[in-house]
């Protein structure tokens, strides 16, 4: 027995040692650190080093005006398919498509048949009924006839009116017409038919107010309110001016969009409905920045901001929000009012470090090389639309010249 423990203990022995030898002479583990810890050991690296030289620019804010902007397109205010009330032949159609209309004007007219003789059948009846109630009362004054008896004349004489007034109706719903100036958009009857109630004789479109409709997201919605002034930009580069009249109170439930309606004036009829537009609302006043979208950085959660210089010569980074787009820029809010935003070498610093700065020209952002020896000058500053609050520095990554990992404001903007 001794012997077998003894063996055993040898193997257990040789088989660790065996597994053992499998980690002799490997290299360890790699770190892989998160990105806010790989920009800490940068910036601690870097406080020993030399300042890295960047180039910046001064660039000051400016008014703009905020616009919610989104895609629409023209829509007539309605349509109405006007139909007979009652069966006849008909004898007229006085209309063809594209016909404009005013209220009231004869679309149809159906044969009249015995419409008029009903009528006067009716209206002499009528005669009939005033003249024994005329009688009744007299008789009722001589104490000759109970008053019963007159309110059964008196019953006569409105039944009487009332089938006047019925076969007047039948020989006015023979001259189908139209509720509302419009246009005929299509005609469904031609001389001859023979029409029952319901069916269609004209399909008419009202084009004046026209309607630009589209649908604002959950987050614009917020700052739009009734009677607003809004613009549209049609395809064939017309511009039009109107009033907000409508804000959806529902979202769609799978675009969690809202329903909005822009009223536009339209007495020439030159608008026709169904053209794509670009609609423009104005919400307030913002102060902001242009700058290029090539210097866009992101930070660890994903958010879009830049790096810029402070008073200490180091590197801050800010998140920014992107307010319009333009072929040359982009304007953001989200920087101080005067900012020196780096426009070369953003991607070789990081927030913290001291760098070496040279200030551009105006001119294009980004430069394609630093210049030697320039200072800043109140004369380098661009333009700019909105102002923010300033955010609290927080690490970032550098996005890079490609601007397609953006959004799609900053991919329709492009590098400059």
């Amino acid at each position: 027995m001794r012997g077998t423990y003894i063996t055993a203990i040898v193997i257990a022995t040789l088989i660790g040692l065996w597994l053992f030898s499998g980690q002799m002479g490997q290299d360890p583990m790699p770190d892989h650190p998160t990105l806010a810890d790989a920009n800490s050991r940068r910036a601690a690296a870097a406080s020993d080093a030399e300042p890295v030289p960047v180039r910046a620019r001064v660039i000051q804010a400016s008014a703009r005006v905020e616009e919610v902007v989104l895609r629409g397109k023209t829509e007539n205010k309605r349509s109405l398919e006007v139909k007979a009330e009652t069966s006849g032949r008909v004898i007229a159609r006085p209309v063809e498509r594209g016909t404009r209309v005013a209220a009231g004007q004869v679309l149809c007219t159906l044969a009249e048949d015995d419409r008029s003789a009903n009528l006067e059948e009716a209206r002499q009846a009528l005669n009939q009924a005033r003249i024994d109630y005329d009688g009744s009362l007299r008789l009722k004054e001589r104490s000759l006839l109970s008053e019963s008896s007159v309110a059964q004349a008196r019953a006569r004489v409105a039944a009487a009116e009332a089938q006047v007034t019925r076969r007047e109706l039948e020989v006015e719903r023979a001259r189908i017409r139209a509720p509302f100036p419009a246009i005929v958009e299509d005609v469904r009857v031609e001389v001859g038919d023979f029409v029952t109630p319901g069916s269609v004789c004209v399909t008419l479109v009202d084009m004046d107010p026209m309607l630009l409709v589209g649908r604002v997201s959950e987050r614009d919605v917020q700052a739009l309110r009734l009677d607003q002034p809004a613009t549209g930009i049609l395809n064939d580069g017309r511009t039009v001016s109107g009033t907000l009249r409508f804000i959806g109170q529902q979202s769609d439930p799978a675009t969690r969009t809202y329903a909005i309606e822009i009223e536009l004036p339209n007495p020439d009829l030159a608008l026709r409905s169904g053209i794509t537009a670009r609609i423009r609302i104005p919400t307030g006043t913002v102060m902001a920045q242009k700058v290029s979208p090539a210097i866009f950085a992101l930070d660890d959660d994903g958010n879009i901001g830049v790096r810029i210089v402070n008073e200490r010569s180091q590197v801050e980074y800010l998140p920014i929000r992107i307010v319009h787009d333009d072929v040359d820029g982009v304007w953001v809010t989200g920087l101080p009012e005067v900012a020196n935003v780096i426009t070369v070498g953003q991607e070789l610093v990081v927030p913290g470090q001291t760098v070496r700065v040279t200030y551009e020209s105006g001119g294009a952002m980004p430069a394609a090389a630093p210049a030697t020896g320039a200072q800043p000058r109140n004369g380098d500053r661009d333009d700019a639309v909105e102002t923010r609050d300033r955010a609290a520095p927080t690490t970032g990554a550098n996005v890079g010249s490609s601007a397609t990992a953006l959004t799609p404001v900053v991919a329709a903007v492009g590098q400059p």
